[in-house]
């Protein structure tokens, strides 16, 4: 198959951007970097000294803080959402009405064990589910490496994630709803049968007409761009399970007694040197 347009890692950077994170949050720095370059957001070991003297607020400026607080304490401590006011019954889908949410709420029960749709009502249809389990084996079959996606629940995930009532995922609902859609549309156009019904070698061949988005024409830019989301969102499913993490060789938070730096393969392929001792 020629799904070459994007590595697992690249994409999911790009859904963990994607998803809603705030843009300033990022990676700490590696062993033997230092976070002052352009991009970091503390100064470099020669940038000189610091100077941590704030500038000084007038009394008046407290004053008006002080009463600008007591104002909020007095109205309900609610902080008016700036974006536009949602309709007043819901977003609606055909079938379900899903309560869009002003802010996200309290912290989950974590010592809870919440069934899928515990939390809001999932919105995919059977047909759409039914072709996103077939699209998610698609990108991640089972193989040498890990199960596959759909025995990890992947496409439960996304279920919920276009069904959640949050800005983002609402944004991506109609993408990833539609293009399920024309999934199903598309084969029973060319094959006479849903995209779930298809086998292994006919879903490739639809699948490859819109799996680059750079290569894609214009009558298929829309469902290259589900084709894309899509494929971020099953990523960051797969690889935030364990058996996700042992297909990609990452280890979690263990103690290791030694730093001995990236192994000389990985250097040698980035064409760096180790100068950290």
């Amino acid at each position: 198959m020629t799904f070459d347009s994007d590595s697992a890692f690249d994409t999911l950077a790009d859904s963990a951007s994607a998803s809603g994170l705030p843009s300033g949050l990022s990676m700490p720095p590696a062993h033997g970097q230092h976070s002052g370059s352009a991009t970091g957001s503390h100064p470099g070991p020669d940038a000189g000294p610091v100077n941590h003297a704030l500038p000084r607020l007038s009394r008046r400026d407290v004053l008006r803080m002080l009463a600008a607080a007591g104002a909020f304490a007095g109205h309900g401590g609610s902080i008016p959402d700036s974006r536009a006011a949602a309709p007043a019954n819901g977003v609606i889908v055909p079938g379900v009405s899903v309560p869009y949410a002003t802010g996200y709420g309290t912290d989950p029960n974590l010592v809870k064990l919440h069934e899928i749709g515990d939390l809001w009502p999932l919105i995919m249809s059977k047909p759409q589910r039914r072709a996103a389990d077939a699209l998610c084996d698609v990108l991640l079959p089972a193989d040498d490496l890990g199960p596959s996606a759909t025995s990890l629940n992947v496409p439960a995930f996304i279920d919920e994630w276009v069904s959640a009532p949050y800005p983002k995922q609402m944004e991506d609902r109609p993408l990833i709803l539609e293009g399920l859609d024309w999934l199903d549309s598309e084969s029973t156009k060319r094959f006479n049968k849903p995209f779930a019904d298809l086998d292994a070698a006919s879903r490739e061949t639809l699948c490859n007409l819109i799996c680059d988005t750079r290569k894609a024409p214009a009558s298929l830019e829309k469902a290259a761009a589900f084709f894309s989301r899509f494929r971020s969102l099953s990523c960051v499913g797969y690889y935030s399970t364990q058996e996700g993490w042992k297909a990609i060789g990452f280890v979690g938070n263990v103690f290791t007694p030694t730093f001995d730096g990236p192994p000389p393969e990985v250097l040698k392929q980035l064409d760096v040197e180790q100068t950290v001792a």
